[in-house]
């Protein structure tokens, strides 16, 4: 019988042959399609020498003939936690490199307990997906009946802990029910993907030959779906921005974002002067006419700290603008109208994009500050036909159960509904700040005027 160091030799050597992930060749592949390996990836993510691994000798227990002699180590997902800017968060990081990031159920039941320490804890979690989806060969029975707690995990786990899902592979199938169910959802450009079926399964139940860019790929979702927050370069790029964004939040739901410092550390109090002083440039930024349109980005880097803007969905629905920002040192929502694009008018995808930016701003305590020049919701038989009713509705419901403190900013335009879900003053905001140049109305001036006097103009 080995001695108990001989065992402990063979258990170092056991996981140095786990930490090769899939082996060599399957590294070369991941690297020449442009992405890194899940074990890069965490240790871009972490504060170094911070991630305890849990798990790692996971690997499957399957009988299936397909699975007989395969070897996966960690089972194909890499799980713990760490502290990411010195704060602890959990990570499951799923390893293309062995079968091709698939989900068993070994794989799941470590995810599983992640997840239960992520509510026990109530620490952020974060998902690095590059997967193909269920792994057939174990859930193609029975066992699938427990593979569904992941999102009832999840369901959970919204507005309580801060959640994450970055793209940075395919996701199908299951893997792609988790962005739709988290807070943010970066997308690396080219490589990443996801869709409820690949190429062949559309093809076979529908018989539509698709490419999966065009099915699901970063620009679908990040400009048309919604489903994608953000696209980014690649996946250094990806990690930096998980960074940032939760950089904004609190570790849970029952904590006040951490205010930073202009040393870039964190704490709870901001100890430095505030200055409060706003460039005057910012009276330039308004066209001399009301009817030319302006970019209302103009105005928001002129009011937060250092210019800086984390704008969420910047390419969807771009008649209203959402995103993170600070005010001394302290993060702060923005909801604003977009004059550039469409006058800044809500429709059905402006409705939704900002519910839910509201929403999230509420669940973890963030302040919300609200520019408008809104000339109201669409109108016309298209946007009826979508559901405009129902989905500012949606915008309406978030606005008036929004809890946390609220400023409003009446710039130019404030017409109609729009001034209503944009925070207006029966929505209890706590402030409500009026430019020069704002205007409170039903409707505008000349939408007025051929209302009441279209019989005589009818007539003449």
């Amino acid at each position: 019988m080995p001695t108990l160091k001989e065992q402990t030799e063979q258990l170092k050597e056991q996981k140095k042959k786990i930490l090769d992930m899939g082996g060599a060749e399957e590294i070369s592949k991941q690297h020449k399609a442009g992405k890194l390996t899940a074990r890069e990836r965490i240790e871009l993510l972490f504060d170094k020498g911070t991630f305890v691994e849990i798990g790692v000798l996971g690997h499957h227990q399957s009988t299936h003939p397909d699975m007989q002699g395969r070897y996966t180590p960690a089972d194909g997902c890499i799980t713990g936690t760490g502290k990411i800017q010195g704060r602890l968060a959990a990570c499951a990081a799923y390893d293309f490199t062995v079968m091709a990031g698939s989900i068993g159920y070994v794989q799941e039941r470590k995810v599983d307990r992640l997840r239960e320490l992520v509510l026990k804890e109530k620490i952020p979690m974060i998902w690095l997906l590059d997967s193909a989806g269920a792994r057939v060969q174990e859930l193609a029975g029975s066992q699938f009946a427990e593979s569904g707690k992941m999102f009832y995990d999840q369901v959970k786990m919204s507005g309580y802990v801060p959640q994450v899902a970055a793209m940075m592979g395919p996701c199908a199938a299951g893997t792609a029910y988790i962005p739709a169910l988290v807070d943010f959802v970066p997308m690396v450009k080219g490589t990443s993907s996801m869709a409820l079926a690949g190429p062949p399964l559309v093809k076979a139940a529908i018989g539509e030959d698709v490419t999966v860019e065009d099915l699901g790929g970063s620009k679908i979702h990040c400009e048309i779906s919604g489903v994608g927050d953000l696209e980014v370069a690649d996946d250094k790029e990806c990690i930096r921005v998980i960074k940032e964004y939760l950089s904004y939040l609190p570790q849970h739901c029952d904590e006040k974002p951490s205010v930073l410092h202009g040393s870039g550390g964190f704490s709870s109090e901001y100890n430095e002067p505030a200055d409060d002083h706003v460039d005057e440039s910012i009276l330039s930024v308004l066209p001399e006419t009301s009817k030319r349109p302006y970019d209302m980005h103009e105005v928001i880097k002129r009011i937060v700290d250092h210019g800086k803007f984390f704008e969420i969905k910047p390419n969807f629905a771009k008649t209203i603008l959402v995103g993170f920002a600070r005010m001394c040192g302290r993060s702060i929502g923005i909801v604003a109208s977009q004059p550039m694009v469409m006058g800044g008018v809500l429709d059905v995808d402006a409705a939704d994009k900002a519910a839910r930016f509201i929403t999230l701003c509420n669940a973890f305590n963030v302040p919300l500050l609200f520019l408008q020049d809104v000339p109201g919701f669409m109108v016309g038989s298209k946007v009826e036909k979508q559901g405009i009713i129902r989905h500012g509705a949606k915008m309406l419901y978030a606005v008036s159960q929004a809890s946390v403190p609220k400023l409003t900013i009446i710039i130019r335009k404030a017409y109609g509904a729009g001034y209503y879900v944009m925070c207006g003053r029966g929505y209890e905001p706590d402030g409500i700040v009026a430019w020069p140049s704002a205007e409170i109305s039903l409707m505008g001036a000349e939408g007025a005027v051929n209302i009441l006097f279209r019989r005589r103009n009818a007539g003449s």
